[in-house]
């Protein structure tokens, strides 16, 4: 501790320039960003015209820091617990740490035709995984157009689908707060038991999942299908995330298709049709969105650790979705692959990855589990619950995607807190929260080589 807080300091402290102007490093403005985003969320819910009911502080805190991390994590009902302006206050909150506070101010400083200096390109590049500053307010005008009109599409669609039973009022503001939390991959339901009630609904299925599914593959990969057009132009990275995405999520559609096919508290008890949907909104929904069909208290176990891993990995890079990332998985995979095969070099679609992103892709690795782990620790040690519960909790919370087995609702406020810093860690990104503790400073000394023994 003696020899690492010297380092530190100068890391978490302003920079004082020559002309006087204090500067932050980009994760500390990302950090310090979002912090000032739930605390407007949090002195907004404990408005008297929030909320039907009583509530307290932290579950204020908890509810904006789960809103605009995009987790979906609650410990009140938002459909009862919170009023019209609640719930509004809620959605905008979504939409804001969805998208990035860093988009929002890219697109403003460029509208007003503002010049943006070298230090806020790079700050926005860490905010949008850019590797070119030349391509931050490009990208940031594209991230907000796009959204607009996949939720204004999502929202027409849930409009129709639900204006016979609900009519048009309700219907419309009903497709408005899901269309928000879909696309933005919160997972927020205005129904205590989420999207259960439309297990077999095929129209409300299809469209959430399309919109957590898009708002999750990533922003550089839509703009980069549009660009293009053609399989063969496209990026490697866009290919990757579209080939990735298509067989993980047709292996989690087929396993848990499998696993819960007898299992008469979920599958057993539908028909062939509504196990293949429910089966498929199961298997793509954890690694983005935190919406559910089915009650996961109530499924096996196998089913659980597979929804974990899911949720570990995540969805793709610039995208509403967290996790470790999809890239990041596939980088790992690669890695292993080519150190295998007895490889210098890691391959991808006949495109060689540099070693600098697969230090990245195991360090943020890593950091993640490392998170997990020390989470599991300590609310294993602080909750008298079961340790699948609590171990899906963590994950959930880390990896933002806001599924639960119930625990939610009944943890302490120590373990509260606890998923608190979980959820804002996994939206900032772990090697960004990393990065933040660590000293920017790199050694000038090269040592000489030595050989460890692993494994």
């Amino acid at each position: 501790m003696k020899n690492w807080l010297p380092q530190a300091l100068p890391y978490l402290r302003p920079v004082v320039r020559k002309d006087g102007v204090f500067t932050l490093s980009p994760p500390a403005v990302l950090a310090f960003g979002f912090a000032l985003l739930i605390l407007l969320g949090t002195l907004l819910l404990l408005m008297p015209a929030a909320t039907s009911a009583p509530l307290s502080p932290l579950q204020a805190l908890f509810t904006a820091t789960s809103a605009v991390t995009v987790t979906g994590l609650v410990v009140v009902d938002t459909g009862s617990h919170f009023t019209v302006f609640g719930q509004v206050v809620i959605a905008m909150l979504i939409q804001a740490g969805g998208l990035g506070f860093m988009t929002f101010a890219v697109v403003v400083v460029v509208s007003l035709g503002a010049k943006i200096g070298l230090h806020q390109q790079i700050i926005a590049q860490e905010a949008m995984n850019q590797t070119s500053l030349a391509q931050v307010a490009q990208t940031a005008k594209a991230v907000l157009i796009y959204s607009l009109l996949i939720e204004l599409v999502g929202i027409s669609l849930l409009t129709l689908t639900w204006l016979q039973e609900l009519g048009f009022p309700s219907a419309f503001y009903h497709a408005i707060f899901y269309t928000i939390s879909a696309f933005n991959n919160a997972g927020f339901a205005l129904n205590s038991a989420s999207l259960m009630p439309y297990a077999s609904d095929v129209a409300v299925n299809l469209i959430i999942s399309g919109l957590f599914i898009t708002g999750g593959i990533g922003f550089t990969v839509l703009i980069d299908l549009k660009k293009q057009r053609r399989w063969q132009l496209l990026s490697v990275n866009t290919r990757m995330i579209l080939l990735a995405t298509g067989v993980i999520n047709f292996i989690a559609f087929i396993l848990i298709w499998l696993l819960e096919a007898n299992n008469p508290a979920t599958l057993a008890q539908l028909s062939l049709p509504d196990q293949a949907l429910a089966a498929w909104f199961q298997a793509v929904t954890p690694r983005t969105a935190g919406f559910n069909t089915l009650d996961y208290s109530q499924m096996t176990d196998a089913s659980n650790v597979l929804t974990m891993l899911l949720m570990f990995i995540g969805g793709g890079s610039l995208s509403t979705a967290s996790g470790i990332k999809l890239g990041t998985f596939v980088v790992l995979m690669m890695a292993t692959y080519a150190f295998l095969r007895r490889r210098d070099e890691v391959n991808l679609l006949q495109r060689t990855i540099p070693q600098s992103q697969v230090l990245k892709a195991l360090a943020l690795t890593f950091v993640s589990m490392a998170f997990i782990f020390i989470a599991i620790f300590v609310l294993t040690a602080l909750e008298q619950a079961p340790f699948l519960d609590i171990s899906f909790e963590v994950v959930s919370a880390l990896s933002t995607v806001g599924l639960s087995r119930g625990l939610t609702g009944q943890l302490s406020a120590a373990s509260q807190t606890v998923v608190i810093f979980l959820m804002i860690a996994g939206r900032l990104g772990p090697l960004t929260l990393a990065y933040f503790l660590a000293t920017p400073n790199k050694r000038k000394t090269r040592f000489a080589d030595t050989k460890i023994q692993v494994g």
